[in-house]
């Protein structure tokens, strides 16, 4: 009888100790990889949404991961466990633009990811220093294009660099719009938007909350948005598809998980940061960011993603721009 309750009482213990080590394994928090430092709007957001999802899965742990571009955060995520503990953004620069960009890189963008839903959508905007506009009596996209093509190789645009989101953004315009504008790139967003205002470069396209307070102060004329409709940020400024049919070049992110994972964690992480993006709460915050939230399924942004991708081949390689 001792023997028989002495296994008993083993064969409790035990199972308590599994139910507990089962436990401990649900309680473990979801790492979210940011791929670039902190403070930034994706670094911000992915806060906010954090935030909100920890009623439904607990704490959600912030890791920046910055560095190549967001190269190194990406391909963290691209090579973790597929059991929905590590997601991470992904964004036109990761995602769409360092694929062609980068003469090497350690993930592959087509495959390595299970989408999980688009987050935000952030405008870029074509903008002007309001001096020089004025002079040159450019009010629209149309009357920029009729100057440019009567004057040949007079106007020039400045970006942060080489391979930067305004580098491609002007010379994906240049290609659609069939004109001819030298590009001036300088190190960084900021030194190109001063470079602007001072009159040393025609016209940027820069991202919107960047170029925001400059607008606001009549320093800078925005031209239009590189959204497909008008921003309700700036819905003052008419997209550039209004004249160049389908030019669509703004800044976007959203969350992955790495390849495998299961469909119904998924659709569980689906369901949570969507219902938070959702959230009229969420909605306020991102605003003051000039983002637009943006909730989809995972095979929306899967399909979105796709599209960027075989985009911003076509550009990039247009530009001859690469990072090595």
């Amino acid at each position: 009888m001792k023997t028989r309750h002495f296994l008993l009482t083993l064969l409790a213990g035990a199972a308590t100790l599994a139910a507990g080590h089962a436990t401990a394994q649900q309680q473990r928090p979801i790492r979210l990889v940011v791929p670039y430092a902190a403070g930034g709007p994706i670094d911000l957001t992915a806060r906010m949404l954090a935030e909100r999802v920890k009623d439904v899965f607990g704490p959600v742990i912030i890791d920046n991961k910055p560095g190549a571009g967001g190269n190194i955060g990406a391909d963290i995520v691209a090579k973790a466990p597929p059991d929905g503990l590590t997601i991470g953004i992904a964004a036109t620069a990761t995602n769409a633009v360092n694929p062609w960009l980068y003469s090497k890189i350690p993930f592959n963008a087509a495959t390595d990811f299970a989408p999980i839903t688009q987050m935000v959508r952030v405008p870029n905007v074509l903008v002007m220093n309001a001096e020089t506009a004025k002079r040159l009596h450019i009010e629209s996209v149309a009357d920029l294009i009729r100057y440019a093509k009567a004057n040949p190789a007079k106007l020039n645009y400045g970006s942060g660099g080489n391979g930067s989101a305004g580098h491609l953004a002007g010379e994906l315009f240049k290609k659609e719009a069939g004109i001819f504008a030298v590009h001036i790139p300088y190190n960084g967003g900021n030194p190109a938007q001063l470079a602007l205002i001072s009159g040393q470069v025609d016209f940027n396209f820069d991202n919107l909350a960047t170029a925001a307070p400059n607008i606001r102060s009549g320093k800078l004329k925005a031209i239009a948005v590189t959204t497909l409709q008008r921003s309700s940020a700036l819905p003052e400024a008419p997209p550039v598809a209004d004249t160049l049919k389908g030019f669509s070049i703004d800044t976007w992110w959203g969350l992955v998980a790495p390849a495998g994972t299961p469909h119904d964690v998924v659709v569980k992480l689906n369901q949570a940061f969507v219902a938070a993006l959702n959230a009229p709460e969420t909605k306020t915050r991102f605003a003051s960011l000039l983002a637009e939230p943006v909730g989809n399924s995972p095979e929306q942004f899967g399909a979105f993603m796709k599209t960027e991708l075989a985009k911003y081949e076509k550009v990039v390689k247009a530009t001859g721009a690469k990072v090595d």
